[in-house]
This record gives C-alpha cells, structure tokens and sequence, in this order.
C-alpha cells in the first residue's frame, strides 16, 4: 500500500507514522512558565541525537483547540526543560498528566507528583523517576502551524544510585529500569522483554 502524506488527512498520518514507529520512547518533560508556573507532560516523539555535545530531540505537537502546548509555549519563553524517563510503576502517574488541563494549572499537583529542585535548570524533577535529563534548548524550530522541533543539550543527568552498576565505565542496569514506551494506537505501551542481542560485525 502506498501511503502519499502530502495528501493523506492529518489524522491518517498520524496512525501510519505511530502505528510503525514503534517502540517509541517517553519523555516526560517538565517545564515552567516565564511566571514560574510548573507544568508536565508526556511526549513520545522524543529520542537522542548524539553525545558530543549531549543532545536530544522532542517534537511538540500543537493541541487543536489552544495552539501552542503549555510545554511548547514554556520551553521556547525559558529555553529550559527536564526530561524523564517513565518506569512501569509509574505509569498511571504519567498519563494522569495527559489531561487536557487549562494553561497555567499544574499536572504534577493534579497528579499528586511530589518533586526535587534541579541543578542547572528551573523546572523541577519528578520523585521517583529512575531517569532525569536537565536539558536547555540549542534550537527551536517550527515544522508546521504550531509545531516544534526542539533540539536540547542535556547539561547533566541523573540515575538513581541503586540502577548504576559502574559509574565510572557509564553502565547502567537498562532492563532493571523497567521503562516503557508508547507502542501503536490508542493506549498501547511496551515494556522491556522478548528481547535479543546480535553481536556488531
């Protein structure tokens, strides 16, 4: 089957493009209004871009009734953001924050989320994710109405202690983290197992 998105509707490319791209991983960003509101909120169109610098990838999408998302609206105001990683045991607390709330409210209260200060960054990290990415953007670009691209630099991370095997070789216990990611249609997550390993030629 031939699939022409320059002439597809919008929501047709959205199911062929998320129904194949698949696993895809979570991050769920905090971020905070110039006003220092705090906001969070999951996005699957989200991966590594390289490590010299540290770099990551996040595509926003516009909400169709409001323009421009709270974290999209928060991240080009303050160039800040906190990515994390979303681990089994903590995925109804993710998807709580998936509510379509008014700008300006706060899902971490909405989802009883307790938080940490980071280091580098104004927005907060969210207690109990194994897996956090202080990020400030390198670039912000429009790729539709309303839709970014945002690269970051990832100034420091942080990996609960009881996940690190070598700190100093940078070994980290993948499966243990137990981390989902967002799969096909609507609600499907994957999780770590079926898995196999081919040795790199």
């Amino acid at each position: 089957m031939f699939f022409d998105m320059q002439q597809l509707a919008a929501d047709i490319r959205y199911k062929v493009l998320t129904a194949t791209v698949t696993p895809r991983p979570i991050a769920w960003v905090t971020t905070c209004s110039s006003d220092g509101i705090a906001n969070a909120a999951p996005f699957s169109f989200f991966n590594v871009l390289g490590h010299e610098p540290p770099t990551v990838a996040l595509g926003l999408l516009r909400h169709p009734g409001k323009g421009s998302k709270d974290t999209a609206q928060n991240i080009l105001e303050t160039g800040e953001f906190v990515i994390h990683l979303v681990p089994h045991e903590m995925a109804a607390s993710m998807n709580e924050t998936c509510v379509d709330a008014p700008r300006g409210v706060d899902e971490l209260v909405l989802a009883g989320l307790k938080t940490l200060p980071s280091r580098n960054v104004a927005p907060p990290r969210i207690v109990g994710c194994p897996v956090a990415f202080e990020c400030r953007s390198i670039l912000n670009q429009e790729t539709g109405p309303r839709q970014f691209a945002v690269i970051g630099e990832v100034l420091c991370g942080h990996v609960d202690d009881a996940f690190v095997i070598d700190a100093d070789k940078g070994y980290i216990d993948t499966l243990g983290l137990d981390l989902i990611a967002r799969m096909h249609g609507s609600g499907w997550y994957s999780r770590p197992g079926g898995l196999f390993q081919l040795v790199r030629p």
